[in-house]
């Protein structure tokens, strides 16, 4: 794999320190805690799944579409069903309003998020079929693919699509030399690197992995461990999120 350096503007001076002699960082975090998440699952009644997650000052919202008939039809896969993810980003979702519709940063965020997904959903399930997966920012402070994707896992197996398990998405990266967990915007913007994973704690599989910056044989190791650990956390905070949504619909009945 190939690391992308990052650009000027992201690795630029920061006049700030980022990491203090503690080891505390900008937010008040230690190195190897994760900002806080908050998951719900079943919050919109007009698509077949759904989710809203909040992850530190992200805010995100997943649909789920289908299985249903894939338009136009040439798409069809004879054998299986096929993934449609779209990632997108609100105008407000940043300070500087974003323009909106695609952009090549969503375009690549929608396609490895599909890859992702297809690695644990049974497509050979839905021939000739689509699951279309809408996944909204409505506010974003760094590691906006992983919360995302994170929460259109949530959002596939709430619509009952039937799944090997769920994707947990989780980053770390290095700032000020240091290997932390879960970039916050400033350590994103003038960090050395940050590494994304995707990954099924059933399987102990990686679905999904990218980088930007540089780092050491064993910074990545650390940097996998940190994140694989985390992803481990975050999968019972989804797997609650589910369980509290059919426990609430059995009250219901």
């Amino acid at each position: 794999m190939r690391p992308k350096r990052k650009s000027d503007n992201m690795g630029g001076k920061c006049d700030i320190q980022l990491i203090d002699d503690n080891g505390i960082r900008i937010d008040g975090r230690k190195i190897h805690e994760l900002r806080p998440i908050t998951i719900e699952a079943g919050v919109l009644n007009r698509a077949d799944g759904s989710a809203y997650l909040e992850w530190g000052d992200n805010k995100v919202m997943a649909a789920v579409y289908g299985p249903r008939e894939v338009h136009p039809r040439h798409r069809q896969k004879a054998d299986r069903c096929i993934v449609q993810y779209y990632y997108s980003m609100a105008p407000f979702s940043v300070g500087d309003r974003k323009r909106p519709g695609p952009d090549r940063r969503s375009t690549e965020i929608s396609k490895i998020s599909a890859e992702a997904l297809e690695n644990v959903i049974f497509l050979d399930q839905f021939p000739r079929a689509t699951i279309d997966v809408y996944v909204t920012v409505l506010q974003a402070s760094a590691g906006t693919r992983c919360a995302a994707l994170t929460a259109a896992s949530v959002a596939v197996a709430d619509a009952g699509i039937p799944m090997k398990d769920l994707v947990v998405s989780c980053a770390s990266g290095k700032v000020e030399g240091k290997v932390v967990l879960d970039l916050v915007q400033a350590e994103d913007n003038f960090g050395e690197s940050d590494v994304p994973i995707g990954y099924v704690p059933k399987t102990g599989e990686i679905v999904l992995m990218q980088m930007d910056g540089d780092m050491t044989y064993e910074e990545m190791e650390e940097a996998m461990e940190l994140s694989i650990n985390a992803c481990k956390e975050i999968y019972e905070i989804q797997r609650d999120a589910l369980i509290r949504r059919y426990a609430d619909a059995e009250e219901v009945e």
